[in-house]
């Protein structure tokens, strides 16, 4: 029965991937950030630029593709226009973003890569100003061709041609910029105060780094849009035969040395259709877009009270489903509670949130008594009936869906209506024996599908519910997680939780115990102490909420076990922004695939930021636990070797090699003590500035690019804890992975002596050590590259 339904759902599909439909790229996803002022010019710009730019991918690659669908998400305060409902597309979603410039590039438009060559990357950045001024086609030319050069990042994890850090290279005696064909042609000039003069050179014959390649106007070559797409005679991606292996830039770092066209065709997620495809014969037909809107959220809690969840089960539940309704869930948003067993129940239909005594009365209707089989299609379809009573539709509404058990009933009977329903429906998978099916249901409606086991100590089910958060691009308004942590207790349970000044705002300590309340003490960096007479205590959960703004600094806490024995408790720290115009720290924890066969290693990603800006120089661990008792820890590194792909990018990253069939949870815990520097990292991945051309032989200067001036800021001691989504590895692996590439290398000549430095790999990718190393040199790359072991 499973397996029908696997196969039924999966030609569904998420909602917000990215498909190529024939020849015609669909369901491509463009958000815009709440503080982005409400302009129908963006939008007409938005058009124009994927209009234009579907004819130049149709030009580019061989008549095969174009880009047919899109989709627009406006922000939920844009109010003049006429927007579609959105479905299951939210801004975290979004494949291409307009927001706010980045304020370490300014304008550029970049793409945001976290993995290596031919891996679809995460999103593409413009700017509002980058579509509205038209003095920057001149810098960066038609937006159309840099939309091109943007979702060649995006959708096939090509690399660019062009190297601002190092522009030229010394081959066979000569100075070549860093460029892909040499067919590119141009001269060196420096630029000051917008003057001219020709390029100074040093000993050796190398321009100055203050020197700039301006191109030819008019060239010969249609390659290499990857360089410099901007010209106008650049209509192709650059080929083998044409492709500069020795251009120290990253298409050649990142992908071996292989042309961009190679990792297309060869390499990308789109390779086996691309070669498969027949060219068009006609032009294609211009794109297709939607505007679409999000509506206030409207979340059902669609809750399991069947037999097995009797006793600790349905009491952790309400104990985490308190957490969520006191301090997830936002003001002047709807949440309904629903119940099902061997038949469904309201408990209470689509409630306002609007002040603390409609929490206080969900909290009140939460279950706590179970008995009964597991009906999951009379719980599904209870939850999509109360969704309906606001408005009649269940699109873009969500459902969180727990349950400890399998299916009683036939599931395929419930799940086109669940489906097609246009609902969000989240999954949290409790205890060893939940139902399977929980994950296909979160997959096929665009949710977050997460594991928990069944105990206190692990705070796992809190951290699910937790998790389950909709984001509309502001994180000024969304819950931040500082610290989740348990511990079985005979007397103290002590610690500290650093809260930094980016946050402050709606601070809770919420614990929750086993049998008896113990005794509370919490201190501030000021010394101000606040006992159990400053807290409430409902359902075994004793909750402090700090008055006013949390003060930044560590705070203490101690819990003393007043039972006999010794107890579970489990601490859970929530706050919010301190400041409107301050965005806080957040962390992102992801796996790069949600479902594995156990052939290739998986890879953890954690990204610390403080909205576009990395954060570095923290501790960032990952906590990975099965249904079936394996558990793994892994530091996470940000050093650009291994299964990091850039050095200080704030992206955090290990391989999972030990790959035991499960159910997994993956949870982060990002700490700092000894400041975290925000820092202004180099941009990847994007199209280049060009200072000016060689016009009919004389030189017609750009303006100067803005200077854009982002000083490390040590951001303070702080703590984060995030839940990722859980992920499934189908079998246990049987194979021997090999060391993971050596990405970094670098060789200075020290006199008479080369000296190598590169990052160690490990004996399984980057785990464990390498046995041994075997180097070789020969004085041509090429034939170092293809026959090294010969």
């Amino acid at each position: 029965m499973l397996a029908i339904v696997l196969l039924f759902l999966s030609a569904l599909g998420p909602v917000t991937t990215i498909r190529l439909d024939g020849n015609g790229y669909t369901d491509i996803l463009l958000v815009i950030s709440p503080t982005v002022p409400e302009n129908e010019d963006i939008i007409n710009q938005i058009k124009e630029m994927i209009v234009n730019g579907s004819d130049y991918l149709f030009e580019a690659l061989d008549h095969k593709v174009f880009f047919k669908e899109v989709k627009i998400l406006v922000p939920p305060n844009w109010t003049t226009g006429k927007y579609d409902r959105a479905t299951t597309e939210t801004f975290d979603k979004g494949r291409i973003r307009i927001d706010d410039p980045h304020p370490a590039f300014g304008d550029d438009p970049y793409t945001h890569q976290t993995q290596g060559c031919g891996i679809e990357a995460e999103y593409i950045h413009f700017t509002p100003n980058f579509l509205l001024n038209n003095d920057l086609i001149k810098v960066y030319g038609p937006r159309g061709r840099v939309f091109v050069h943007e979702w060649a990042h995006l959708r096939w994890g090509v690399f660019d041609e062009y190297n601002k850090k190092e522009p030229f290279y010394l081959s066979a005696g000569q100075i070549q910029p860093t460029r892909c064909t040499e067919e590119i042609s141009g001269q060196w000039y420096e630029i000051i105060n917008q003057s001219l003069r020709p390029c100074q050179t040093d000993e050796a014959g190398k321009p100055k780094s203050s020197c700039e390649f301006l191109p030819d106007a008019v060239q010969n070559t249609n390659a290499s849009i990857m360089y410099m797409q901007s010209l106008d005679s650049v209509r192709a991606f650059c080929q083998e035969e044409e492709h500069n292996t020795e251009a120290p830039n990253e298409q050649n770092e990142k992908c071996s040395r292989k042309a961009t066209r190679t990792v297309i065709f060869q390499d990308s997620v789109d390779k086996d259709s691309l070669r498969s495809l027949k060219p068009l014969t006609s032009t294609p037909p211009a794109p297709t877009f939607k505007l679409i809107q999000r509506g206030r959220r409207v979340v059902c809690l669609v809750l399991d009270v069947s037999g097995s969840m009797h006793g600790s089960r349905i009491k952790l539940q309400k104990q985490a489903a308190t957490i969520f309704l006191n301090q997830i869930i936002n003001e002047q948003e709807f949440v309904a509670l629903v119940t099902f067993s061997t038949e469904a129940q309201i408990l209470n239909r689509l409630t306002l949130i609007d002040k603390q005594a409609s929490r206080d009365n969900l909290i009140s209707k939460l279950p706590t008594v179970a008995n009964g089989y597991t009906y999951i299609c009379k719980g599904l379809r209870k939850g999509l009936e109360v969704l309906r009573t606001d408005d009649s539709k269940t699109i873009g509404d969500e459902i969180i869906f727990l349950t400890d058990g399998e299916a009683t009933d036939k599931v395929q009977d419930c799940f086109q209506e669940a489906v097609q329903s246009g609902a969000i429906i989240h999954t949290i998978s409790f205890g060893p024996n939940a139902d399977n099916v929980l994950k296909t249901m979160a997959d096929e409606t665009d949710g977050r599908f997460v594991r928990a086991d069944e105990t206190i100590l692990s705070n796992q089910l809190v951290d699910a519910f937790s998790s389950m958060t909709i984001s509309d691009g502001n994180s000024i308004t969304q819950p931040i997680q500082l610290e989740s942590t348990g511990k079985s207790v005979t007397d103290w349970f002590n610690g500290t939780v650093s809260v930094d000044r980016t946050v402050g705002n709606r601070t809770t300590f919420t614990l929750i115990y086993e049998r008896r309340a113990p005794t509370v003490y919490i201190k501030s960096p000021s010394g101000l102490v606040y006992d159990q007479r400053n807290t409430t205590d409902i359902a075994n959960t004793i909750t402090f909420t700090v008055p006013g703004t949390a003060e930044p600094g560590d705070w203490q806490y101690s819990f003393l076990n007043s039972d006999t024995s010794a107890q579970q408790m489990a601490l859970t720290v929530m706050s919010r922004a301190a400041h409107e115009d301050v965005h806080p720290v957040t962390v992102t924890a992801t796996m790069n695939q949600q479902t594995s066969d156990g052939t290739k290693p998986m890879l953890v990603l954690a990204e610390v930021r403080q909205k576009y800006n990395p954060v570095l120089e923290v501790s960032v661990w990952a906590y990975l636990e099965s249904d079936t008792g394996i558990s793994v820890e892994l530091q996470l590194l940000d050093n650009g070797a291994g299964a990091d792909a850039f050095k200080d990018d704030g992206i955090y990253s290990r391989y999972f090699t030990k790959l035991i069939r499960g159910k997994y949870s993956l949870k982060v815990r990002v700490k700092n003590q000894h400041g975290g520097i925000l820092s202004s990292p180099l941009r990847h991945s994007g199209a280049l500035y060009v200072p000016g051309y060689i016009v009919d032989g004389k030189v017609e200067l750009n303006p100067p690019k803005p200077p854009v001036n982002v000083e490390p800021v040590d951001v303070g001691s702080f703590t984060r804890t995030v839940t990722g989504e859980s992920f499934v590895v189908e079998r246990d692996s049987t194979l021997n992975f090999p060391p993971n590439k050596i990405t970094d290398l670098t060789a200075e000549i020290q006199e008479d002596t080369v000296l190598l430095n590169w990052t160690a790999p490990g004996e399984d990718y980057d785990q464990g050590t390498a046995q041994s190393y075997e180097i070789r040199w020969g004085e041509d790359l090429q034939t170092l590259q293809n026959n090294f072991s010969s």
